[in-house]
C-alpha cells in the first residue's frame, strides 16, 4: 500500500495562533478549504476548520476581526507521520471520524495534509476501503448536551410552529 507522503498535499498554508477568525476565513475563501494549519513557526500547534469558526466563534459572539484562532482552535491533533501506511490512517480517520489529518516529521513540523479526498483522488484501487471509511467518518455524532442552545433547521421549526 501507499505511504502517507505519496497521495498528501505538501504544499500546505498554515497560520499563526495570533491571527483573527476573518483572517482564516478569508484564506479558506482564497484556497477553497475548510481547515488551516495553525503552526507557531514551522511547529503544528492546532488545526481551525470553518466550523470552529462559525461554532466557537461566531455562535458565541465572538468579534471575528478580534477574535484569535488560539481561541477556537483545536489544539490536540491527530497526526500522521510521511512513512505511515495509508490503509493504517484511513482506519485512525474512520475511528476518529475526521476527514483531514495533519502529516508532520519526527520534530511536529508540517509538512502536509492527507484528506479524503486525496486518499481517494490518488489511490483509485483503495476506492471500497476509502467509501467504508467515508461512511465510518460521516456517521451522526452523539447530541450535543452541552446545554447550550442550538440553532434549529428550517424544517424543524416548521414542523415544531405546526405542532
Amino acid at each position: 500500500m501507499a505511504t502517507v507522503a505519496e497521495v498528501m498535499t505538501s504544499d500546505v498554508r498554515s497560520m499563526s495562533p495570533q491571527q483573527t477568525l476573518a483572517e482564516a476565513a478569508r484564506l479558506m475563501d482564497a484556497l477553497n478549504v475548510g481547515v488551516v494549519p495553525v503552526c507557531e513557526g514551522d511547529r503544528l500547534v492546532g488545526m481551525v476548520t470553518d466550523r470552529d469558526i462559525v461554532v466557537r466563534g461566531i455562535a458565541r459572539d465572538l468579534d471575528p476581526k478580534a477574535c484569535k484562532l488560539v481561541d477556537v482552535m483545536s489544539g490536540h491533533v491527530r497526526t500522521a507521520r510521511p512513512d505511515d501506511d495509508v490503509d493504517e490512517v484511513l482506519g485512525e480517520m474512520a475511528n476518529a471520524q475526521i476527514r483531514r489529518m495533519a502529516v508532520v516529521d519526527a520534530n511536529d513540523r508540517l509538512v502536509g495534509i492527507l484528506s479524503i479526498g486525496d486518499i481517494a483522488a490518488k489511490s483509485p484501487e483503495d476506492e471500497g476501503d476509502v467509501a467504508l471509511s467515508l461512511g465510518d467518518i460521516s456517521s451522526p455524532a452523539e447530541p450535543d448536551r452541552s446545554g447550550e442552545p442550538q440553532a434549529q433547521s428550517q424544517s424543524q421549526s416548521q414542523s415544531q410552529s405546526q405542532s
